[in-house]
């Protein structure tokens, strides 16, 4: 059985990813991320501070547990912040990739990376793996940067990219778009949406399951991994109110430019599924599965 090291446990992705673990029993796991464990099983696995901005610890904890795989979920994610702290983003989204390139190709261990549908401007979605990467925002960027460091590396390299990942889990430090919605929407809260911008929202379950795919089938390249729905943002939180039956008359739909955001976001990406499906054996929730899954979580929390 092969043993994995992830990073950012503590994120959704990251938890998710060790929530599978524990129920399948798949792999071996560390699980690593800054702080304390938020997850709320700590047997049947390791657990290991690691901070990717200390080139040192993450050496010293990699070298500790000789993983066959390490899944790389930490990042800084939010587009406008990366937008304005240029700095810390390009630390944590390129350098700290850097750090754990050079030592999976020392220890000849797989790196999975994940990337995002931002490399691209939004022109002309849904894309392919091998469509030219474009982006329009320093997030995006900072996301090509990694790419290419990983493209020119000798390592053994997948980088999964994804969509508006979505999901709920313990502790959590960020929301997501479908939480957000319906707990808005669930107090009659006016919000803005945004109709003029496509995506295809990616259920958090959903990429865990490609990234220990990806580790099981040795994946090398990019792989396109999203939920199979296409829809504009509207029509996604219009799908959240159907679904928990809440009054959509609070959606006030809006463009992009009158939302005076730091950042760009592209207009229509979406993803072209083919390569995941045929290489990985991927097969994705539809949206109002996703959200049958959020559901049944939700209730047993409660």
């Amino acid at each position: 059985m092969k043993t994995i090291l992830t990073t950012g446990s503590n994120g959704l992705l990251g938890q998710k990813i060790t929530e599978k673990v524990l129920l399948e029993g798949r792999v071996n796991l560390i699980a690593t991320s800054v702080g304390v464990n938020r997850f709320p099983v700590k047997e049947r696995y390791e657990y290991a501070e690691m901070d990717i901005l200390n080139p040192e610890q993450v050496k010293e904890v990699i070298e500790k547990y000789r993983p066959d795989s390490v899944i790389h979920t930490a990042a800084m994610t939010n587009v406008d912040t990366c937008e304005v702290n240029k700095e810390l983003c390009h630390r944590l989204n390129v350098d700290a990739v850097g750090t754990l390139l050079s030592i999976c190709e020392e220890k000849n261990i797989q790196l999975i990376h994940l990337s995002t549908d931002f490399v691209f401007d939004g022109l002309d979605g849904p894309y392919k793996e091998d469509d030219a990467v474009n982006p329009v925002s320093y997030y995006g960027k900072s996301k090509v940067l990694a790419e290419e460091l990983i493209k020119n590396s000798n390592a053994n390299c997948a980088i999964l990219r994804t969509i508006l990942v979505y999901g709920i889990s313990n502790d959590m430090s960020r929301s997501n778009i479908v939480l957000w919605a319906k707990r808005a929407l669930e107090k009659a809260s006016p919000i803005n949406v945004v109709n003029d911008q496509w995506r295809m929202p990616t259920l958090a379950e959903d990429l865990a399951e490609a990234c220990l795919l990806a580790v099981e089938k040795d994946a090398k390249g990019i792989y396109h991994i999203s939920g199979k729905d296409y829809m504009s943002i509207a029509d996604l939180v219009r799908k959240v109110a159907g679904y928990w039956e809440l009054d959509d008359s609070f959606i006030n739909e809006i463009s992009s430019a009158s939302l005076n955001q730091a950042a760009k976001r592209p207009v229509k990406t979406g993803f072209v599924l083919d390569k995941a499906i045929k290489d990985l054996g991927y097969n994705p929730h539809s949206f109002e599965e996703g959200l049958l899954i959020l559901k049944q979580q939700m209730d047993k929390a409660n």
